[in-house]
């Protein structure tokens, strides 16, 4: 009895799995939707492999951004293992389209991007590797302006390779 109970629950899975993946296929054929609105947005290789928060500034076209109390970053004063540290970021600016995480003393500055979709709350939540003490910077873009806020993370234990 348990195993025709576990057979239906599997062939039920499968033809969910058959539906599903048959309506994507058919809106993908028919232009309704784009790769870009299911998946990842661009890759922003040059912001990603930048080595400075300047660098990484840069090559997301944000320049000097502005320090904005709108932007609250939540993450502990002293992370024990560098290596899985929580960190989430929100921001209060109206029209918010776009949250990175940056930190300063990584390898590389930019450890995560987030494109946040109109009418959405602007708030991401996530784990990243900090190297040492370090700055974190959660940079916004919000009504084409570009916004940071930044909290120090003391590190005991290094989380890129120490």
């Amino acid at each position: 009895m348990k195993q025709a109970i576990k057979n239906n629950a599997d062939s039920q899975q499968r033809r969910d799995f058959l539906r599903i993946s048959t309506i994507f296929g058919l809106a993908f054929a028919a232009g309704l939707l784009k790769p870009s609105d299911v998946f990842a947005a661009e890759w922003q290789a040059k912001a990603f492999e930048a080595k400075s928060l300047q660098d990484a500034f840069a090559a997301l076209g944000a320049g000097s951004p502005t320090v904005s109390a709108d932007i609250v970053i939540g993450a502990p004063d002293i992370a024990e293992n560098g290596a899985v540290v929580p960190v989430s970021v929100s921001s209060k600016a109206a029209n918010t389209e776009y949250i990175a995480i940056l930190i300063e003393k990584n390898p590389n500055a930019m450890s995560a991007a987030f494109n946040i979709p109109e009418g959405t709350e602007a708030s991401v939540s996530t784990r990243v590797k900090v190297g040492e003490t370090s700055n974190v910077h959660a940079l916004v873009k919000a009504d084409g302006k570009w916004l940071v806020a930044s909290k120090e993370i003391k590190v005991t234990l290094g989380g890129c390779g120490g």
